[in-house]
């Protein structure tokens, strides 16, 4: 559910680049949308609302949520100050490259995957099924990553514009199904008391 609401950023950035040189007047102030940019400026206000949200809600700043709005501040930053979006199209690769990483190295450093350490309190699984699950994640974020660098050099801006957000969606669905089909299995119903 998490993952669905890290969506809405990218639903307001989408919906923002639609609305390209058309114009807004607001308390006497005139505002004309600038494409990618504006988009951009969106998606990092957006972003920080999300992650203030969050630390309101739960009480605590989320790792993932951070790592995330850091990404978007630095890239976004960069896309408006050099006026290219390049910097923007690059971010979801990096971030994702950078959660493969993540994934890669966590069973080194404790010898527990970063989902057992997150799930393991709620879900037993064997070894084997953690360590799975752990291929899929790394598979997913290093194929996202790198679709995102061939969509972004071989489409134009509106077909990447388009795709970051079909795409953001049907990723991160197929991964919780193929996640939900591992695990099943490997749970069991409680017994009536």
């Amino acid at each position: 559910m998490k993952q669905l609401a890290e969506l809405v950023p990218v639903l307001l950035f989408f919906i923002v680049y639609q609305l390209d040189g058309q114009e807004i007047a607001v308390a006497g102030l005139h505002y004309t949308f600038d494409g990618i940019y504006s988009a951009t400026a969106v998606l990092m206000l957006a972003t920080a609302a999300q992650l203030a949200l969050t630390r309101l809600l739960t009480g605590a700043f989320e790792k993932r949520l951070l790592w995330l709005f850091a990404a978007v501040l630095v890239f976004g930053s960069a896309t408006l100050l050099l006026r290219s979006e390049l910097f923007i199209q690059w971010k979801p690769t990096v971030f994702n490259w950078a959660l493969a990483a993540a994934f890669i190295v966590a069973p080194f450093i404790g010898r527990k995957t970063l989902l057992e350490r997150g799930l393991g309190d709620q879900v037993a699984l064997p070894a084997a099924i953690w360590k799975r699950l752990n291929l899929l994640w790394i598979a997913n974020f290093l194929v996202v990553g790198t679709l995102n660098l061939v969509v972004a050099y071989q489409f134009s801006e509106a077909f990447w514009v388009s795709y970051k957000l079909y795409s953001a969606i049907g990723f991160t669905l197929l991964l919780a199904v193929l996640t939900a089909v591992i695990i099943a299995p490997h749970i069991s119903e409680e017994e009536p008391g």
